[in-house]
């Protein structure tokens, strides 16, 4: 028996915030006093921007010379045979620095220099928004600091010697979990003294509004493209299922953006030890509201995956709202499941994907297994990232 409900459109599903910058009960600007006016400034700049076709162009422009855009939609021919359905990737690791993060990141860094800033503060994860956040800034001419838990930064190496290369101040975490969770904590505690220099140059769709909005938007791309290649590849236009792996969730917000007026079922693939949207509950956290881990207390308990990008305790308020829509599913992994999906990839299509990607694949390749994907289903996959970046992690476990 299929789990799948019927797909929901709702109108003016995936489009701008409901006011004071909500989606549903989700969302919002719970900023320190000292940053309410900083959001504000951002959020004027970045509408101004978006309606400024001179903008649009400056951004369409670098993600086309420098990023590399369009990515391919490729065929995962062997591995669609082994597991009976259609299954594409939308090749996002083959963007310049490897992953989706150049995405958001040139759309915030022209925005910044369109406010006049000087500097990009960043957190960083699995390190792919800190080197994407470097990269931009040493394109544009400005500085760049990037926040980065200790345990991340002794489980990313490679991330954190590039953006060094690249000239970002690399800041480690050494509070809390030493993980993503922290490291934005203490980003946006910087911001506080430095916003009149400064832009907090967020990595994906969380914090106050309108970074949930604002990222989404950069990210649109992804899903803007698929559409496009999925109505040229597809006899039926538009895929059954579209798949995208969630930390906060930028990549699926910008996947399922492209696709979320289509009759296409939305899954967003968790860590099973970083499930907000599959197990959070209502809370307040970076600026937002949305679902988090918490316990009896309430208080915000530490997310864990083998993903660095993946190991945190929350989703971005808009995949709160779409899961209460039941426009998308959210689902969860575990690590052993990702990693034996990082293998499977790379031995059957010449691919190894970075871990967080991989815990996407690992749930289309249960699901087929255990009948939720019925034999025939075509399948759009986002590969977020490349597993240069894992290796070392792989390394140790195979």
């Amino acid at each position: 028996m299929l789990l799948w409900p019927e797909p929901v459109e709702a109108a003016g599903t995936m489009g701008r915030p409901q006011a004071r910058g909500r989606f549903g009960e989700y969302g919002g600007r719970y900023a320190p006093e000292s940053l309410v006016e900083a959001c504000r400034e951002v959020d004027e700049a970045f509408r101004e921007a978006w309606a400024d076709p001179g903008f649009r162009g400056a951004l369409a422009r670098l993600l086309a010379v420098h990023a590399g855009r369009p990515t391919p939609l490729t065929p995962a021919r062997r591995l669609s045979e082994a597991l009976g359905v259609q299954l594409y990737l939308k090749r996002e690791d083959l963007t310049h620095t490897g992953s989706h993060k150049i995405n958001n990141v040139l759309g915030q860094a022209l925005l910044a220099t369109r406010m006049g800033r000087r500097r990009l503060i960043a957190e960083t994860g699995a390190g792919q928004h800190g080197v994407a956040t470097a990269t931009a800034a040493a394109l544009l001419g400005l500085e760049a600091t990037v926040f980065m838990g200790e345990r991340d930064i002794e489980r990313q190496a490679l991330n954190v010697f590039r953006m060094r290369m690249l000239g970002a101040e690399v800041i480690p975490v050494t509070t809390g979990s030493r993980t993503l969770k922290d490291a934005t904590s203490e980003a946006m505690r910087h911001w506080v003294g430095a916003t009149g220099d400064s832009h907090y140059c967020v990595g994906s769709v969380v914090g106050p509004d309108p970074y949930p909005w604002m990222v989404r938007e950069f990210q649109r791309v992804i899903g803007d493209e698929a559409r496009v290649q999925c109505a040229a590849e597809l006899r039926t236009g538009v895929p059954d299922h579209v798949v995208a792996c969630v930390g906060g969730g930028s990549n699926a917000a910008g996947t399922f953006a492209g696709f979320a007026d289509t009759p296409a079922r939305l899954v967003g693939v968790e860590a099973e030890g970083g499930a907000g949207a599959a197990r959070g509950r209502l809370g307040v956290l970076h600026g937002c509201r949305s679902l988090f881990l918490q316990d009896d207390d309430g208080q915000i308990t530490q997310a864990h995956s083998i993903a660095a990008g993946l190991d945190y305790p929350g989703v971005g308020p808009e995949h709160a709202h779409l899961r209460d829509l039941g426009r998308a599913r959210y689902v969860t992994v575990t690590d052993d499941e990702a990693v034996g999906a990082a293998v499977r990839l790379a031995r059957t299509e010449g691919i190894v994907p970075a871990l967080e990607s991989a815990h996407a694949l690992a749930w289309v390749i249960r699901a087929t297994g255990g009948g939720e994907l019925p034999a025939g289903s075509t399948v759009l996959m986002t590969l977020s990232g490349r597993g240069d970046k894992d290796v070392s992690t792989l390394k140790e476990l195979l």
